[in-house]
């Protein structure tokens, strides 16, 4: 892998409306270890009545906010639908948190307030629960190595997965989608949603590295193998919070 040979493409989905808990650290944590691997990176922030040109983008972020924020997000993304689902048949990867992985479902439903229509690039739904579900989460995600993943919740929404669209990770401490299934997140092809704030990615670094290789994928057709990093302070701080409840 030499010197500025690659470049990704990043869209940030509506940061001024869905932005809590720090998530914008995860698209600067792309961004980074991008650059320390001389690969190129654009950051375009996408705000309401931007176009989209999936044509440019190979990473899609949309972090987490309010269900006010998310109803105008929801509106605005309906906008969007057929040309996001076609960003995915053609592999593009997303990383959704809380309210934005909410709304790439097929819907949410609110306490006593109007279904918020999704765009259905997970197979999976949410209801708005009784019970508010915080602190940290360890889970088990198969396919990366090490194959743990921690974060820290915060939602009341119950989220159901169905069809081909898998879990993420399988919850070990915390509560995940909906505190029944031991179920985190979602996977399907290239779209990931999770409920693992804080940012997610700084402290799954083996994670961040498994979505730049698909992204790089997406546009190169062909398999990059990253050089290491030295992650010893994102190894600690992964660690320290492995059983972490609170």
């Amino acid at each position: 892998m030499s010197s500025k040979n690659y470049t990704l493409n990043i869209a940030h989905l509506y940061p001024k409306l869905l932005n809590i808990y720090g998530d914008r650290g995860n698209v600067l944590t792309i961004a980074k270890r991008c650059e320390w691997r001389d690969i190129d990176v654009t950051i375009d922030e996408i705000d309401l009545n931007d176009t989209i040109d999936i044509k440019k983008y190979d990473f899609y972020f949309i972090g987490g906010g309010q269900d006010q924020q998310q109803i105008a997000v929801a509106k605005e993304l309906q906008k969007h639908k057929a040309s996001l689902q076609d960003a995915k048949d053609e592999s593009a990867v997303f990383l959704a948190i809380c309210g934005g992985y909410q709304l790439l479902g097929h819907y949410y439903q609110p306490h006593n307030a109007e279904k918020l229509s999704g765009i259905g690039l997970l197979d999976a739904y949410t209801v708005a629960g009784d019970t508010r579900f915080i602190g940290n989460v360890t889970a088990s995600c198969e396919y990366v190595n090490p194959k743990t993943l921690v974060g820290f919740e915060n939602h009341s929404g119950l989220t159901y997965l169905q069809g081909d669209t898998e879990p993420l990770a399988i919850v070990k401490t915390g509560h995940g989608n909906n505190a029944k299934d031991k179920t985190e997140g979602a996977k399907s092809k290239n779209v990931f949603g999770t409920y693992l704030h804080g940012s997610f990615l700084p402290k799954n670094p083996h994670f961040a590295d498994y979505l730049i290789s698909l992204a790089l994928h997406k546009r190169y057709k062909e398999e990059i193998q990253l050089p290491p990093l030295n992650d010893d302070i994102e190894v600690n701080a992964h660690n320290a919070l492995i059983n972490k409840k609170y």
